[in-house]
């Protein structure tokens, strides 16, 4: 009988280390130093205050699958600019004004070569995405804060106009993640 009842006990810990940590949704996105291409650094949620943030965020190479997916939806729904010339009168879509980042993060051992990725990554995007692109180059992983699970995946974080998290999501890109995240978006 103890046997059964320390192999249930057991799984059930198991089970709840594996149940995403409730709070990160509704609590504010912690203070995380970036800095951009021209080495100006960025404080979030500081310095996005005032509108909604997309916050995409990387740990490894590994992760850059998946946010490729995400890449072209993105662009054509924040960043691309309408060609009025060439615009259906009968469209009605919407224009966001929000603050979009990717964010790759080096910390451990990937910290040691920063300046190579950073080059690297720099060398294979394009220079319309470069304002959305910042580094993170710090000690912090944020993986408890954040509720970071794996490290070859993308994370995303929708902010509110004062830094609090009001939606994530993570993995490839599917239509129902991202009209969650207009929906969030548009309750303003």
């Amino acid at each position: 009988m103890k046997k059964k009842i320390f192999f249930i006990l057991t799984i059930a810990l198991i089970a709840i280390g594996f149940v995403p940590k409730a709070g990160v949704v509704g609590t504010i996105f912690p203070e995380m130093i970036c800095e951009d291409y021209n080495a100006k650094e960025v404080k979030l949620p500081l310095d996005t205050k005032g509108k909604y943030t997309l916050l995409c965020v990387a740990f490894s190479t590994a992760a850059e699958p998946d946010l490729k997916t995400w890449i072209n939806p993105i662009y054509n729904k924040f960043i691309g600019k309408v060609d009025a010339s060439k615009a259906d009168v009968f469209d009605v879509s919407v224009e966001y004004d929000v603050n979009l980042y990717f964010i790759p993060m080096f910390t451990g051992f990937n910290k040691l070569a920063s300046q190579n990725s950073k080059d690297k990554i720099k060398s294979k995007t394009d220079k319309e995405l470069w304002p959305y692109l910042l580094f993170y180059d710090g000690g912090k992983t944020y993986k408890d804060e954040l509720v970071f699970k794996k490290r070859d995946i993308p994370y995303f974080f929708v902010l509110d106009q004062t830094g609090t998290i009001k939606y994530t999501t993570s993995g490839k890109y599917d239509d129902s993640k991202l009209e969650k995240i207009l929906d969030i978006i548009e309750e303003n």
